[in-house]
């Protein structure tokens, strides 16, 4: 369910808030792919890919976070929190807020209510145990969930997730026919990276192949895009990923779009967490 506003009033006068987003998925999402092929287990490159985003890719991002002082939101599956305690606690300490993206990057959708609820529990014990706090926002795997996950994540005691595509504003989902106060936060396919730039020769990603996009043409996507959240005064969710944006020329185009959002003086940049407390607490 959404409402419509003439104007959202942000704090401090902000006419817009931009929520960053990272999708921490290190090589879930390719071990889970390679499982449909025999012998997948093997695909050693495929792998490689993801290992690129933890190992590589997301000191980088810190840096260029810490240079513009921006908070950002990492949902990670809490496999790779597992397999990379230090890094997490890293990115905690730097003031970012760590979201739940299940356990192993499942897909939600094809899971029963006691099965999805078992791997949120069992997630929200490993981000207990290593960075001292549960997670409060979520952000399904592999794009779907089930009819029954918002009203678990609800009853589970979160506070957000930012999972749908159904509007630019957050909003207070409905569960069971009653508006809620688990708000939603809806990132959206063009503004993901993935979809620009994600690509593997084999096993074939995207499956009909022939993408990946020039960095001018999805700079000048993202920037025109976010041009229109600002001028509507919306809330603009950038959704991304370390292995995906982290390679060296794209971080130079997203650092060329920080700066130019931060040529503005009236962009509220938030953590999920920070948003959803907001709209929870004025809508």
């Amino acid at each position: 369910m959404t409402e419509t506003y003439e104007k959202i009033k942000w704090p401090n006068n902000a006419r817009c808030a931009v929520m960053l987003s990272f999708d921490l998925d290190g090589n879930t999402i390719w071990a889970n792919g390679n499982r449909s092929y025999p012998g997948g287990e093997n695909f050693i490159r495929s792998i490689s890919i993801g290992d690129y985003g933890p190992k590589r890719a997301v000191p980088r991002i810190l840096d260029l976070l810490a240079k513009y002082a921006l908070p950002a939101t990492f949902f990670t599956p809490a496999k790779i929190v597992e397999e990379n305690p230090a890094l997490l606690k890293q990115i905690d300490q730097a003031g970012h807020e760590i979201g739940h993206h299940g356990y192993q990057h499942e897909r939600f959708v094809d899971l029963t209510r006691d099965e999805q609820k078992a791997i949120i529990l069992r997630s929200q014990d490993i981000f207990q145990q290593i960075i001292g706090k549960k997670a409060r926002g979520y952000r399904t795997p592999s794009g779907d969930w089930s009819r029954e996950t918002a009203g678990l994540l609800h009853e589970l005691g979160f506070l957000y997730s930012s999972s749908m595509r159904g509007d630019d504003r957050p909003y207070r989902t409905v569960i069971d026919g009653q508006v809620t106060d688990f708000i939603e936060m809806a990132p959206k396919w063009d503004l993901d990276d993935f979809v620009q730039f994600g690509y593997n020769l084999f096993p074939a990603e995207p499956a009909g192949q022939d993408r990946i996009s020039g960095i001018e043409q999805v700079y000048n996507n993202f920037k025109q895009e976010f041009d229109g959240y600002y001028q509507y005064g919306l809330c603009f969710v950038l959704l991304m990923h370390p292995q995906i944006i982290g390679k060296p020329g794209r971080l130079l185009m997203l650092e060329q779009l920080l700066q130019h959002m931060k040529s503005h003086q009236d962009i509220w940049f938030a953590t999920g967490e920070e948003i959803a407390e907001w709209w929870r607490a004025n809508y």
